[in-house]
C-alpha cells in the first residue's frame, strides 16, 4: 500500500458524490454573522455563534448536544430569501470541495416553524435556489426531503405528499432523520412504505443512535435502500446478512458519529469492520458546518487515520455513485466520468 501525502491536496482532488448532507447544518458561520448583525431580526449575539451552532473541541460528545446546534440554527429561516440564498451557499461550498454529485438533505418544517411559512413554499424555494446553483456552480444537485422522528408522522405524510409531486423539481428521495435514541419508526412506516409504493426513493437514519434492530427495520417495514450511518448494524450478525443480501448502501459520516459518541475516538471507528463484513458502505459528511469539516478531510481521516487503502477510497466513491437515486441514464454518465477522472488521480 502506497503512504498517502499528509497533505489534503490529494483528497480535495478526488471527485466526490455526498449523499448524506444536511442543508440545515451546513450553513455557513459568516453568513450566520451578517444575518444576525443586520439586527433586523432577534437573533444570537454574533459573538456567541461558533459555540451554539458549531461543535466545539471541549464539547461533551453527546446526541443532546449535537442537536441543540439545529434548534438555534432553525432561528435563522426567518424569509424567502434567507432561505434561498443559504440553499445556494450550500451547494457552492460542496461544489468548492470538488463534490460533482449531491444529495442534500433538508427538512422542510424545520424551515418553516420560525416565520409561519408553508411547508408547500419552503420546498418550492429550496428546489429552485437548489437548481440555480447547481447550474451556475456545474455540480449535479438532487434532493431528499427529511421528517425527523420526534415530531408528529402526521407531519412527515404531509412531508412526503407534497415530495411525491415535486419530484420533477429534483426531489428524488424522502428520509426520516431525528433522534434515534428516543424514538421509535413504528408509526412512520406506514407513510414510507407508501412513498415506496409510489415510486419514491426512501433512506432511513438508523443504527446510529439505537441499536442494529433499526437497521432491519428501516430496510424490511419502511423499505430503505440506504442506510444513513447504520454503524450499530455489526452488533448483529443477522441483520448485517440481511443487509448484504438486500444490497442495502449505507452513508457512513466518520466525524460525526465521534462528535455523538456513536464512537468515543475517530480511531474506534468500525468503517473498516463494515467493509470486511462485505457492506455497501461510503463516505459522506452529515452536517459539514456544525462538525467543522469537509468531504475532503472525511477522506484523509478514512485512509490516514482508518487505513483504508486510497484503492479501496476510489471504489467506495464509485459505491456511492452506485447507490446514488439518479435515473439509471444519469447513473451511467455519472459512473463513466467518475472512472474517468479517478482512474487520473493518483498518490
Amino acid at each position: 500500500m502506497t503512504r498517502l501525502d499528509s497533505h489534503l491536496d490529494l483528497y480535495q482532488s478526488l471527485p466526490k458524490v455526498d449523499l448524506h448532507r444536511h442543508l440545515e447544518g451546513s450553513l455557513r458561520l459568516s453568513t450566520l454573522r451578517e444575518i444576525a448583525r443586520s439586527r433586523e431580526y432577534p437573533l444570537p449575539d454574533t459573538g456567541s455563534l461558533p459555540s451554539l451552532v458549531q461543535v466545539q473541541p471541549q464539547d461533551p460528545p453527546t446526541v443532546p448536544n449535537f442537536l441543540s446546534k439545529f434548534q438555534i440554527l432553525r432561528q435563522f429561516y426567518r424569509s424567502p430569501q434567507i432561505i434561498q440564498r443559504l440553499t445556494e451557499e450550500v451547494v457552492e461550498d460542496a461544489a468548492a470541495d470538488n463534490v460533482v454529485y449531491l444529495e442534500l438533505h433538508f427538512t422542510p418544517v424545520a424551515l418553516t416553524r420560525q416565520s409561519g411559512f408553508s411547508l408547500a413554499e419552503v420546498m418550492d424555494w429550496v428546489c429552485a435556489s437548489a437548481r440555480e446553483a447547481a447550474t451556475r456552480n456545474q455540480v449535479t444537485v438532487r434532493l431528499i426531503v427529511s421528517a425527523n422522528r420526534h415530531e408528529e408522522p402526521m407531519l412527515a405524510a404531509e412531508v412526503v405528499d407534497l415530495a411525491l409531486e415535486r419530484r420533477r423539481q429534483g426531489i428524488v428521495g424522502v428520509g426520516l432523520a431525528g433522534n434515534e435514541a428516543d424514538f421509535g419508526a413504528e408509526a412512520f412506516a406506514p407513510i414510507f412504505r407508501r412513498a415506496h409504493a409510489r415510486g419514491m426513493q426512501v433512506t432511513i437514519h438508523a443504527g446510529e443512535w439505537g441499536g442494529a434492530d433499526n437497521v432491519r427495520q428501516a430496510i424490511t417495514d419502511l423499505k430503505a435502500s440506504r442506510i444513513g450511518h447504520g454503524v450499530r448494524i455489526l452488533e448483529e450478525p443477522v441483520v448485517v446478512a440481511l443487509a448484504r443480501e438486500m444490497g442495502t448502501a449505507f452513508e457512513v459520516c466518520l466525524t460525526s458519529n465521534a462528535q455523538t459518541g456513536v464512537v468515543a475516538r475517530i480511531e474506534d471507528h468500525p468503517l473498516m469492520a463494515m467493509l470486511e463484513a462485505g457492506l455497501d458502505i461510503s463516505l459522506h459528511t452529515d452536517d459539514p458546518a456544525i462538525s467543522g469539516i469537509t468531504l475532503s478531510g472525511e477522506y484523509r481521516l478514512a485512509c490516514e487515520t482508518l487505513g483504508m487503502p486510497l484503492a479501496t477510497l476510489k471504489e467506495r466513491i464509485l459505491c456511492a455513485a452506485r447507490a446514488c437515486y439518479l435515473e439509471a441514464s444519469e447513473k451511467d454518465a455519472l459512473l463513466t466520468s467518475l472512472r474517468a477522472t479517478l482512474d487520473e488521480t493518483s498518490p
